[in-house]
């Protein structure tokens, strides 16, 4: 199978938080995202055209370790996406302003090697970790050093 792909399929993530008002507040209100369907166990998202699913799971919420690269802790698992450069920039703006905590502050790593992106982490009320990054010429994102 190859990785190159004439448009890109949207993927199907589903994660585990321990409050759905929580969930709302961060991922409707502070991130933006529309919200689709959902019940009293799990909400759908539109997560920049991607299905993501946040569902009622308290006992499974923020279950992480971490992994060094480039001399931050970089929580494992995690999930993003990576948005144009200006898109980046823009969120990473609006969330310096916004009451998050970041695990890694927005910077730029790899800067003027092969894949150079900028990139930052924080985690959603449920301790789930969150990487949004962004590359410059996006034709890097598979770039080796």
């Amino acid at each position: 199978m190859t990785t190159e792909h004439a448009a890109l399929q949207p993927f199907h993530l589903a994660v585990a938080v321990d409050c759905l008002h929580k969930a709302r507040e961060f991922y409707g209100q502070l991130l933006g995202l529309s919200e689709g369907r959902s019940s009293d166990h799990w909400i759908d998202w539109d997560f920049w055209g991607h299905q993501f699913v946040t569902h009622l799971a308290p006992e499974l919420a923020g279950q992480l370790q971490h992994n060094q690269v480039d001399d931050h802790a970089v929580p494992v698992p995690h999930f993003g996406v990576v948005l144009s450069w200006q898109d980046w920039h823009q969120l990473a703006d609006r969330l310096r302003h916004a009451p998050i905590k970041f695990v890694i502050e927005p910077y730029i790593r790899f800067r003027g090697l092969p894949g150079e992106q900028a990139t930052m982490f924080f985690h959603d009320p449920a301790g789930n970790a969150l990487e949004f990054k962004a590359f410059q010429d996006p034709a890097q994102l598979f770039a080796k050093q």
